[in-house]
């Protein structure tokens, strides 16, 4: 078509293919990362290294949207090498984060045995920090996150291992493989852990910039654990309820809001602590309603006010949109996008509320063009076209709408 792109933009479809990896873009993007390597040492390296191993993981994941078993396939063998090769690193061999990202992509490659044995050999060797260690939470939340994934229901889920994982972690002794059972009474002592050690973090005050910053990925990683301890123990309104104490007393001080909409100034660093949390509670909700019968209205209040605080976050748009869908009355998710784009000069509400309306006229004309024998229905769907092109028109004509190379594409494309 005339151009080659570097690495991959999956934000367009070109007929039926997506603009995928390109051979140059990915020789390109493998050099850069090979070249690096070799110039930086220590912590810098170990973090490449897991900006190296996420890449993978993300043409992975690309594999798995569009079904394509060969190229997964081969993708998941050479992701699986580099993995192993950066592991096998004299400094990488004790970092946690590298093994969370090793087990994440067996998983991702439908290997679960083999993932499993990957977490717990990390689990096994990383020590008896508990609760303490920032990483060892991280490992052991995505662990119990994948596990609850796996089940179909909530009958039995007090003896999963997911449950097993939550538990041995607020014990803070060595970790010891799932044997197929979880006794009561570690559980309960497991519970008065996890609610003592949420209360010490949230009354505690960070010192500097940078503790603020392992502080609240902490935070975020304890409350989801606990949480999600709950929600197997108990249900999903324990769970809830944690999240929504959790918010309140982090809202507690009353930051003042900022001018240009929704962030708050009480927490500078990315993400807050606030916005991390609501993320988790949003997601297990979304969760919950898949496996079991739950009403849409707590998932829809939770979403809507979380994008009101935080216009930019993608992950909860995508939620937002979702939901959106089941719903046949467009106007209250006209109005609340039309309220978020008057209060904000972030352009992802714009993108979302584009996407949206493009998602209502395909199903539309989807509908209208089902084929009833040799007729064909042909009535244009005009109404929803012109208001896609006035949502582009107010889009471009923002600050940073005017700069954005994706809305200029997405115009273009729509107007083909």
């Amino acid at each position: 078509s005339g151009f080659s792109s570097i690495g991959h933009m999956d934000t367009m479809l070109r007929g039926r293919h997506h603009i995928g990896h390109y051979k140059e873009g990915e020789e390109f993007i493998q050099n850069v990362f090979h070249v690096l390597f070799l110039l930086f040492s220590g912590k810098e390296k170990s973090n490449l290294s897991i900006c190296w191993l996420q890449y993978e993981i993300s043409k992975v994941l690309q594999c798995l949207q569009r079904k394509k078993k060969k190229q997964l396939k081969a993708q998941g063998r050479k992701s699986k090498k580099l993995a192993k090769n950066l592991l096998k690193a004299p400094d990488n061999r004790n970092d946690l984060s590298l093994w969370k990202l090793y087990a994440y992509l067996e998983w991702l490659l439908s290997n679960i045995d083999d993932a499993r044995k990957v977490f717990d050999t990390a689990l096994c060797t990383a020590g008896t920090g508990g609760l303490k260690s920032p990483q060892l939470c991280s490992l052991a939340l995505l662990y119990a996150q994948l596990e609850v994934e796996l089940l179909e229901s909530l009958e039995g889920a007090v003896t999963s291992r997911a449950v097993h994982v939550l538990t041995r972690l607020a014990e803070s002794g060595p970790y010891v493989p799932y044997s197929g059972q979880v006794l009561s009474v570690n559980i309960l002592k497991a519970r008065k852990t996890y609610e003592h050690a949420l209360q010490d973090y949230l009354s505690k005050t960070p010192s500097s910039d940078e503790a603020q910053g392992s502080d609240t990925n902490q935070l975020v990683n304890l409350v989801g654990c606990y949480a999600l301890f709950q929600y197997l123990t108990v249900g999903i309104d324990a769970a809830v309820l944690i999240y929504t104490q959790t918010a309140e007393k982090l809202e507690a001080p009353g930051p003042q809001k900022c001018e240009n909409g929704g962030e708050s100034l009480g927490i500078q660093n990315f993400p807050t602590s606030l916005e991390g949390v609501t993320l988790l509670h949003t997601n297990l909700l979304r969760f919950h309603m898949k496996i079991s019968a739950y009403p849409l209205s707590p998932l829809r209040e939770a979403l809507t006010e979380a994008l009101k605080r935080y216009p930019g976050n993608q992950s909860l748009w995508r939620s937002y949109i979702h939901i959106q869908r089941k719903s046949h009355s467009a106007s209250k998710a006209r109005r609340f996008f039309d309220g978020v784009t008057r209060s904000t000069n972030s352009l992802e509400p714009w993108l979302f509320a584009i996407r949206a309306e493009q998602m209502r006229k395909k199903l539309i004309e989807n509908v209208q063009r089902a084929d009833v024998g040799e007729i064909h229905s042909t009535i244009p769907e005009s109404g929803l076209a012109n208001r896609i092109v006035a949502l582009f028109e107010h889009a471009i004509r923002s600050e940073s709408g005017s700069h954005c190379p994706l809305l200029w594409r997405m115009y273009l494309n729509f107007l083909v």
